[in-house]
């Protein structure tokens, strides 16, 4: 038996997600989307056209770290862990968990990341 865990999403999974989101929250959605191979099928992009009064989607560039704040979290974490030698995934998935824990209680980090984006958070 093949685990769903490990099956690939296909963009009707996505397009159904989508549509159950929107009757679960029962008002229009909003989508700020990179460039997964899924988000750019021609099957959502019809998708999208077809349900434009209540589905609006703002596809980032490329690479755009300037407008996404995980990238400036990605790179700390690549600073600690870039040159770890790893003998297996588990070692290095446990060196990524310890460095997230450690930046989640660095609320400073986590703000300089945002700064460097230009957004800004109110509250």
């Amino acid at each position: 038996m093949v685990d769903p865990c490990l099956t690939r999403v296909g963009w009707r999974d996505f397009r159904d997600l989508i549509v159950r989101a929107r009757n679960q929250l029962g008002g229009p959605i909003v989508l700020v989307w990179d460039n997964v191979r899924l988000h750019l099928t021609a099957g959502m992009r019809k998708f999208i056209a077809a349900n434009a009064e209540w589905l609006t989607v703002f596809q980032l560039p490329t690479y755009a770290p300037d407008l996404n704040p995980q990238e400036g979290v990605w790179s700390l974490v690549k600073r600690d862990i870039g040159n770890l030698a790893a003998a297996d995934l588990g070692q290095i998935t446990r060196a990524v968990k310890r460095k997230l824990k450690q930046i989640q209680y660095c609320p400073e980090q986590v703000d300089g990341c945002l700064a460097e984006t230009g957004l800004i958070m109110d509250g």
